[in-house]
C-alpha cells in the first residue's frame, strides 16, 4: 500500500501496518489480494459490487454498492469500466477470491476485496442500506488530491511547458529498459538522498508503471518543500517510446 493509503489503515484501528516499496503490481503478481481501507469503500471513487444474491443484498448491504451476483459476473464484464478501482465483497472468502481472478484475468488491473466481506463490514460499524438494489454502474475518473492528469503530464514529458519537469522513480533495472527523454530517474528509496538532483523551482510530475510508487514519492518530495504531483497511469517504455494508459 501507498504511505497515504497506510495512513488511512492506522486511522481504521490497524496497528500493524506497512509500506510495501515493490508497489501494488507487484504484489498482484505475485498472486496476493489486496483489500480496500474503509475511507476508500465509503467515499472512494470506486466501483463497489456486492456479489451477493439479490434477496441478500435487499435485506442489507455496504452502501454505494451495485448488486452483481457472481453467477452472473461474467455476464456483465461489459458494464464494469476497466479503468474504475473495483472493489468486491460476499459473503464467502473463497467467492469474493475467485472473483478477484476472474476480473484480474479478464484485464482489470485494480481489484480489491472488503477485509472480512459483508460480515467484516458490519463489525467494523460500516455503513449499510436496505431496499431495492442498484445494479446500473456509474462511474467517471477524477483526479484524486495531489494528482497530474495526462494531459498536462505530456505537455512537461514533451517539453511544451517549461515551468514543470519529469520525475521517474521506477526502479534501475526498469528504467533501463527505456524513460521519457527529458526525465529525471531517482529511484523511489533514493529520493531522501538525492534532493539535489531534482529542481526545486519547477513542478515535479513524478511517474512509476502504475502511481503507487510516485504517490510515495510525491508526499515525500512536498515535505521537503517542493511543488510534486503524481501520475495515476500505467506506464510502460521501450527505449523513448512510453505509452500512458490511465
Amino acid at each position: 500500500m501507498s504511505t497515504k493509503v497506510a495512513g488511512s489503515a492506522k486511522k481504521d484501528g490497524y496497528k500493524n501496518v506497512r509500506v510495501y516499496l515493490e508497489g501494488q503490481p507487484a504484489w498482484i503478481k505475485a498472486g496476493s489480494l489486496v483489500y480496500a481501507s474503509k475511507g476508500n469503500i465509503s467515499k472512494g471513487n470506486i466501483v463497489l459490487i456486492d456479489l451477493r444474491t439479490k434477496e441478500k443484498s435487499e435485506a442489507g448491504r455496504i452502501a454505494r454498492s451495485v448488486t452483481i451476483p457472481y453467477e452472473t459476473l461474467e455476464d456483465r464484464l461489459e458494464d464494469i469500466p476497466k479503468k474504475a478501482p473495483i472493489v468486491l465483497y460476499s459473503d464467502s472468502a473463497e467467492e469474493a477470491a475467485d472473483a478477484v481472478e476472474d476480473l484480474r484475468d479478464e484485464g482489470y488491473k485494480k481489484v480489491a476485496l472488503v477485509a472480512g466481506n459483508y460480515a467484516g463490514w458490519l463489525k467494523a460499524g460500516g455503513a449499510t442500506v436496505t431496499g431495492p438494489v442498484v445494479t446500473e454502474i456509474t462511474w467517471k475518473r477524477i483526479l484524486g488530491e495531489g494528482e497530474v492528469g495526462k494531459a498536462d503530464f505530456l505537455k512537461a514529458a514533451n517539453g511544451t511547458d517549461p515551468n514543470a519537469i519529469i520525475l521517474d522513480v521506477r526502479t534501475t533495472d526498469e528504467a533501463s529498459e527505456g524513460g521519457f527523454t527529458n526525465a529525471i530517474a531517482v529511484p523511489l528509496d533514493q529520493i531522501g538522498s538525492r534532493l539535489a538532483d531534482i529542481p526545486k523551482d519547477r513542478k515535479v510530475y513524478v511517474h512509476c508503471t502504475t502511481g503507487a510508487r510516485a504517490e510515495m514519492a510525491a508526499e515525500e518530495l512536498n515535505k521537503n518543500g517542493y511543488k510534486a504531483f503524481f501520475l495515476v497511469a500505467d506506464v510502460k517504455c521501450e527505449g523513448n517510446d512510453c505509452k500512458i494508459d490511465d
